[in-house]
């Protein structure tokens, strides 16, 4: 759970206002069930809306707090966080479509309750939505701030495609090396982190060299929380977590302690290779992976990567106390159940 401070929850109050006003844009109004979809994705209508449909709003808080952190003014960065948490959330309706998962936060995804071309369609809409929050940035800072936010923006939605077609490429493919592991999550998970804190800091009128420091910062994020999902998939708890100790290793996804089990190249890769893993072997080979250090190994690079993104946090924000909100929520982040 996510520590609520009284500034971050007025902060995650401004940020869900300025969703739903986006996703209450009068022209998708005049496209019936288009409206109806969105919601129902932002968990607000629907069977099984509430709290627990709610996402945590991890990637505009880091914006923001970024941006306090420097001593900028937070909420003339709400323009970038509503669109990075837009862009978040066009990510997870394909991804969902892509991985053919049912569920996301125990509820229908999208293309489960009304198919796959309207849940792509939605998810477009989203993606355009994203585009016209961080337009806003015209009306809160400097027209030169605002271009290089845009531009950062640009990049990251390609490095964050980029990273997925990597994902969804690399299931085809019996093995892969480390390397590709590294940039295949750098794209799909570590790029937007990277970017929500170099907008924050970048909003709030910090000098370069300190902006680099914060994509710094986000990028190790973004890697820990990467190889700690990794971790989750194969050996956390279902209740806990939602994810399912099944899909990674049915799926054929290239996770870390699979790229590590690989390259080791022992009874694990030996059965890997023969073909697609089943639902019934699943247990056996996940002990497998113990047996053979995947387990070790993957915990140690997550608590490198935490440790360095601690490090690189320390470096943008000079321990000052400004920064202490956005280390709370990094630590939050990645203390997760496993």
């Amino acid at each position: 759970m996510i520590v609520l401070n009284p500034m971050v929850l007025e902060m995650k109050g401004q940020i869900d206002l300025e969703i739903h006003r986006l996703v209450a844009h009068p022209l998708l109004e005049e496209y019936p069930g288009l409206g109806e979809m969105l919601r129902f994705h932002f968990g607000w209508d629907g069977e099984g809306n509430g709290p627990d449909a709610l996402g945590k709003r991890i990637r505009p808080l880091i914006v923001l707090l970024s941006c306090t952190a420097v001593g900028g003014n937070w909420n003339h960065a709400l323009p970038a966080a509503t669109g990075v948490e837009l862009l978040h959330n066009f990510s997870l309706i394909h991804d969902d479509i892509e991985d053919g998962s049912p569920l996301r936060h125990g509820r229908a995804t999208l293309w489960n309750k009304w198919g796959q071309a309207l849940a792509i369609n939605a998810g477009d809409a989203l993606f355009t939505l994203a585009y016209a929050a961080i337009f806003d940035l015209n009306q809160t800072i400097s027209p030169g701030a605002a271009q290089e936010a845009i531009r950062i923006f640009n990049e990251t939605c390609i490095r964050l495609t980029g990273g997925q077609h990597l994902d969804i490429a690399f299931e085809r493919e019996r093995s892969i090396s480390e390397g590709k592991y590294w940039q295949m999550i750098g794209g799909k998970t570590a790029a937007l982190l990277s970017a929500c804190a170099r907008l924050g800091a970048l909003i709030g009128g910090a000098p370069e060299s300190q902006i680099e420091f914060f994509g710094n910062f986000g990028t190790k994020l973004g890697l820990s929380f990467q190889v700690q999902d990794d971790w989750l998939g194969l050996w956390g708890n279902l209740a806990e977590t939602g994810k399912s100790s099944e899909s990674d290793l049915v799926t054929g996804k290239k996770t870390l302690p699979v790229v590590f089990a690989l390259e080791k190249n022992s009874s694990f890769a030996k059965r890997w290779r023969q073909g697609p893993i089943l639902s019934h072997e699943v247990s056996e080979l996940s002990h497998l992976l113990i047996e053979e250090g995947a387990q070790a190994y993957t915990e140690g690079q997550a608590t490198r990567l935490t440790r360095e993104a601690l490090e690189a946090l320390e470096m943008a924000t000079g321990g000052s106390r400004s920064g202490a909100a956005l280390k709370e929520l990094a630590e939050t982040l990645l203390k997760r159940s496993r």
